[in-house]
């Protein structure tokens, strides 16, 4: 189990993670008091990674005060994403993205680091990506960058919402993301 808050509004979010070699399986929420930006919001997700740590399988329900809606997201042989949510399904190729990213998802980050090693070696990449939104459940192609910055607990990160550093425990996984959260 991993937990992480915001350090300035009231959001945290909290995932149960069984590892297998490069496969994750992971159960996790996000709860969220409303902002200037957003309403309040609950998030559930769950996640499944092939045994190279490649998303295969996201399943996401987003809960506001006035309805609920779901999102399903698979990748099949050919490497196309499969979305299915409330205005029906669609195929897409994400330019070729091998991940998921959710936006306020520490967690997310930790998939692309694992996958490629970049906490072990410190190597730069820059990645496309099927990024999320939350609350608005949109489903958008993205580039997410990754440089290591001479030690291998720091990350230099530029997503489409933040360009920071974040630190890593020795599994990849985020312990601090400046203006996004902390690991408790």
């Amino acid at each position: 189990m991993l937990t992480w808050r915001a350090p300035d509004i009231s959001r945290m979010e909290s995932v149960r993670i069984q590892l297998s070699g490069k496969r994750i399986k992971a159960h996790g929420r996000i709860v969220a008091a409303a902002t200037a930006t957003n309403p309040a919001f609950g998030a559930h997700y769950d996640l499944q990674t092939d045994e190279s740590g490649a998303t295969k399988r996201f399943g996401l329900t987003v809960t506001l005060a006035e309805r609920e809606r779901q999102l399903a997201i698979s990748r099949d042989e050919e490497n196309m994403w499969l979305v299915t949510d409330h205005r029906g399904e669609r195929r897409a190729g994400y330019n070729g993205a091998l991940d998921v990213d959710l936006a306020f998802s520490p967690f997310f980050n930790a998939l692309a680091i694992r996958r490629i090693g970049i906490h072990e070696r410190a190597d730069s990449i820059s990645l496309p990506m099927v990024y999320v939104n939350v609350p608005e459940m949109t489903v958008d192609a993205a580039t997410v960058s990754y440089a290591g910055e001479g030690r291998l607990d720091a990350i230099k990160l530029r997503s489409p919402i933040a360009e920071t550093t974040v630190t890593v425990d020795a599994d990849g996984f985020i312990v601090d993301y400046p203006g996004l959260a902390e690991r408790i």
